[in-house]
């Protein structure tokens, strides 16, 4: 059974950053798309960047574009979600996904298309 594991969570006031990170013991990431996703209380997970292991193109949902930026470590088999300018509505626990129905593309933010996923973490912006 693969578990991904994310890091990286915690407490952070209102413009700050955070970096998770996302790890695979024992998996390859090779011909998976890696997808950061966010739930907060009471709404629906929600998909919000992807990176594509077979050309390292990424994508992001209008509502982080521009302030975080998903990137990975092949020598680590790691994949991180660089967070910044960080505001309440961020408030969520944060998961990362493996898809490998896109053979290493991103192909959007299908639940059902992930496969392998982590146990989350949680983000909390607060001052």
């Amino acid at each position: 059974q693969v578990q991904l594991v994310e890091s990286g969570g915690g407490l952070v006031q209102p413009g700050g950053s955070l970096r998770l990170s996302c790890a695979a013991p024992g998996f390859t990431f090779d011909y998976y798309a890696v997808g950061w996703f966010r739930q907060a209380p009471g709404k629906e997970r929600e998909g919000i960047s992807c990176i594509s292991f077979s050309d390292g193109t990424t994508d992001y949902a209008d509502s982080v574009k521009g302030r975080f930026a998903i990137s990975r470590n092949d020598a680590k088999n790691t994949v991180y979600l660089q967070m910044n300018s960080l505001q309440p509505e961020d408030n969520a626990v944060y998961y990362c996904a493996a898809d490998p129905t896109g053979f290493g593309y991103c192909s959007g933010y299908n639940i059902g298309n992930y496969k392998y996923w982590g146990q989350g973490t949680q983000v909390t912006v607060s001052s």
